[in-house]
């Protein structure tokens, strides 16, 4: 388990995720199927010749949550009870197919849960940029973790891999 606990946590504690996820066009095209989104942006290539982008866009869901997936190993990994909530998402650059993804984090909040005392609260701010260093997604997120000492429903505990690995 790699994920942090609550008290690891720290306001302003950013992370750069050492993975990166170029897109293809399968990715989107699996994507927007299995999510029954049939929009021409995504789906259609001659359409899309015809617009100011000039080819289809990958699916801003996809990028949402490749955005997010991303950050899961170094941030909350087998520590998180649940996510509570998405807040600002944007996407102000389009993601093609054939740009490749890294995404930082930053700890925006810290908070004590008022009713689960083995549990508080984490806020994120995830960014992913293009390969030309463009902002292709942004959010903002709420994060229910474990406290040290709770074992993980999923992992039951166990060893965890130093913090010397993670960026403060």
């Amino acid at each position: 388990m790699s994920g942090l606990y609550f008290e690891e946590f720290s306001v302003g504690q950013k992370f750069q995720h050492a993975i990166r996820r170029t897109v293809t066009e399968a990715d989107n095209v699996f994507f927007s199927s299995l999510t029954l989104n049939p929009a021409a942006l995504h789906l259609d290539e001659d359409y899309m010749k015809g617009t100011e982008f000039g080819a289809r866009l990958v699916n801003s869901l996809f990028t949402l949550g490749l955005m997010i997936g991303i950050s899961v190993h170094e941030t909350t990994l087998g520590t998180t009870v649940a996510n509570l909530g998405l807040e600002e998402v944007k996407f102000p650059h389009p993601l093609f197919h054939g740009d490749t993804v890294r995404v930082e984090t930053e700890v925006l909040e810290i908070r004590e849960s008022k009713s689960r005392p083995t549990q508080g609260i984490v806020t994120f701010r995830h960014s992913a940029f293009n390969q030309k260093g463009d902002l292709v997604a942004q959010c903002r997120r709420a994060a229910l973790m474990l406290k040290k000492g709770v074992s993980s429903p999923v992992h039951g505990g166990g060893a965890r891999r130093s913090g010397a690995e993670r960026t403060s």
